[in-house]
């Protein structure tokens, strides 16, 4: 198949380019390589993927309209793999419409180009984030989730929701997909592991929030790859679904710091915070439905996946 994926140059959506050309697919990417991080990590990341056969990237906004227009028009693709987004819950208090340009215009924007274009399937990245401050867990997907904490898990609700209004009134086949804390190798340097390991090499200080009373469904991004691949591909769905796509396992941040100094051979020093506006103190998983609808069971556990992060972590530094 010919497979759009946008945030090619973003963490996620760059291991799944791979996988799909791994697996014989035509992949075009497109990012717009904003600079929420550093821009050479998305640079890296997207030199390569225009080193394999197969692949070509645009650099685009999701919100311009003509261009994602003729995108489409050019390729005639069978399916979209929508990754794109402005992520992060703490920016979203500070640079609230930036959501507002990537998350809602350009996401409305993707949903215009598969309607007219009668792409078969799109698959979109949802989060956890939308369960807000749930207090029963695991989180279902029929759970409510009506009262998000921060704009950035709004912004995801209303992705949700945008979705099944184009399914409902033009037959657009959605598959949303709720992420849960997704880590590892090429990933973000806003996440708490990242901070982490910086700050520990660094001999800094490390922010621990909540006074180090959160746990999180902590989700290695290979395992994550194999659920996105497989809401493509997938027989027997609905014209509308949602799944969680996380570990199954909450692990407390007092420990993901303790495998980080073990892995690292550095005793953390740490400065405890009280809870940030936006945050939640739990994230956990209930895959039940992605196990048995998109075949998806996660094997990576925190400490393997954290001694891999490090492994290549101290590789990219060096060789940047």
């Amino acid at each position: 198949m010919k497979i759009l994926v946008t945030g090619s140059a973003g963490f996620i959506g760059s291991y799944v380019a791979h996988a799909l050309l791994d697996g014989g697919h035509e992949v075009v990417g497109v990012d717009n390589f904003n600079d929420y991080y550093p821009v050479a990590l998305k640079d890296a990341r997207h030199r390569r993927l225009e080193a394999r056969e197969g692949y070509r990237g645009a650099r685009l906004d999701l919100a311009e309209r003509a261009g994602m227009a003729a995108l489409f028009k050019e390729h005639g693709f069978d399916r979209v793999c929508h990754l794109a987004a402005q992520a992060g819950v703490r920016y979203s208090l500070e640079n609230p419409f930036a959501y507002e340009q990537s998350n809602l215009a350009g996401h409305l924007n993707v949903l215009e180009c598969c309607r007219h274009h009668e792409i078969s399937r799109l698959v979109y990245a949802s989060s956890s984030s939308v369960y807000g401050g749930n207090q029963k867990v695991p989180f279902s997907e029929s759970d409510p989730v009506d009262h998000p904490v921060s704009l950035y898990a709004a912004t995801k609700k209303a992705n949700e929701l945008m979705a099944h209004s184009y399914t409902h009134l033009y037959g657009v086949q959605t598959v949303g997909l709720r992420f849960f804390t997704v880590y590892g190798p090429w990933g973000r340097p806003d996440m708490a592991y990242w901070l982490f390991t910086e700050a520990m090499l660094q001999g800094k200080s490390i922010k621990v929030f909540n006074q180090g009373d959160m746990k999180r469904d902590f989700t290695y991004i290979d395992d994550i790859v194999l659920g996105v691949t497989a809401a493509l591909f997938a027989d027997g769905l609905e014209p509308y679904e949602i799944f969680n796509l996380g570990n199954n396992q909450p692990e407390r941040l007092m420990d993901l710091i303790g495998y980080l100094g073990d892995a690292l051979g550095i005793e953390p020093q740490m400065d405890m915070l009280p809870m940030q506006p936006g945050d939640v103190p739990i994230t956990f998983a209930d895959i039940t439905q992605a196990q048995a609808k998109l075949g998806y069971q996660p094997t990576t556990n925190l400490q393997d996946g954290l001694a891999r992060f490090i492994e290549w972590f101290k590789t990219w530094n060096v060789a940047e």
